[in-house]
């Protein structure tokens, strides 16, 4: 549900980016007053873990279309919302640089539309109440909650981006028939990653169950061991993003095929203008790795992708080491962030005592 710039106006993009950067302000100043030295890593980890999961696009049965998870609700119920919303922005702002997954002028609007809802709405109101909040919830209750909260979160993040299109104009999109296609195939998408929250929940729960606690009641994680969270996320992580994530479908992701569905064209739509065109100059010269492979003309990169060929299918070279580095820049960046805000509150702290 990656937006692209061709689907948003100047206009639209530009409050979308003011929107998000004051709910980014906000996070930040919640999760500066609560930071603790734990936390910090499990933000870098589970945002590395969440970057290689979305790589692995999966079929959905019938309809040729694809889809991956969002992973803010995830995030929220290891994290927190507030911290959640910045490791999203962290992900998609990855993303959108260095692997031209998305728009820079639609950035704002996919960092809202994936972090804000799942992570506010989804969460709070429907997965708390639903799985218990801080007590040890059954696996039952902490499934239903997971397929419930993502299939909403991504249903509000499904009509945003309908929403958002058809305010932006650029696209001449029908509103009707857009929304009639997008809520469908994202309540499919969002039933696949409720399971997948559910699982990670329930291993989460095996590791280290007062990390789920602590995080539910909004209380520091000192004194908790969340080692062997941090190493199964980490594990999954590098395994997803470096194997796995060359195996993962090739069909259009849910948002793709609803366009084409609606315009009856596999081609991408075109937008123009200085904006546009400003945006798609800085994505050229910073993606490093478009699409999650190497740039055509890499010679290197290109005969690395092409080893093992004769053998049949085998793990693509270019996805696998951009699955790496994306996850790796990622945990940097969320980690750093987490960091910044823990120094900033420690001076606090220390007059307070």
């Amino acid at each position: 549900m990656h937006m692209a710039d061709a689907l948003i106006s100047p206009a639209v993009g530009g409050t979308m980016w003011v929107a998000t950067g004051a709910t980014a302000a906000y996070c930040a100043s919640r999760v500066r007053k609560t930071m603790d030295e734990s936390r910090i890593p499990l933000m870098g980890i589970a945002g590395a873990f969440i970057f290689a999961a979305q790589m692995l696009n999966f079929t959905i049965p019938g309809t040729g279309s694809s889809g991956h998870i969002g992973g803010a609700l995830i995030l929220a119920i290891l994290l927190g919302p507030e911290a959640a919303f910045l490791v999203m922005a962290s992900i998609l702002s990855v993303q959108a640089l260095f692997f031209a997954d998305g728009g820079l002028l639609a950035l704002g609007c996919n960092i809202f539309n994936l972090g804000f809802f799942p992570a506010f709405i989804a969460y709070p109101l429907i997965y708390k109440p639903i799985a218990g909040g801080g007590e040890r919830p059954s696996a039952w209750r902490t499934t239903t909650g997971s397929i419930v909260a993502a299939i909403v979160g991504l249903q509000l993040g499904a009509l945003a981006v309908v929403l958002e299109t058809t305010f932006s104009g650029v696209s001449e999109l029908p509103f009707t028939t857009f929304l009639a296609l997008m809520l469908p195939i994202h309540l499919a998408i969002g039933l696949v990653e409720g399971l997948i929250t559910a699982a990670v929940v329930l291993f989460v729960r095996r590791a280290q169950p007062e990390l789920l606690t602590r995080t539910a009641e909004q209380r520091p994680l000192s004194g908790v061991s969340v080692k062997p969270v941090l190493i199964g996320l980490a594990v999954a992580a590098v395994l997803a993003g470096a194997v796995v994530s060359s195996f993962a479908s090739s069909n259009a992701d849910g948002l793709e095929w609803s366009i084409a569905r609606v315009t009856g064209t596999e081609e991408e739509l075109q937008a123009s203008g200085s904006a546009h065109d400003t945006a798609a100059g800085v994505q050229d010269r910073t993606s490093f790795f478009p699409d999650y492979g190497f740039k055509e003309g890499d010679a290197d990169g290109e005969a690395a992708a092409a080893e093992g060929t004769d053998d049949g299918p085998a793990v693509d070279a270019g996805t696998s080491v951009a699955g790496l580095t994306g996850a790796g820049i990622v945990l940097v960046v969320a980690a750093v962030i987490g960091l910044a805000l823990y120094k900033r509150r420690k001076p606090r702290a220390n007059e307070g005592g």
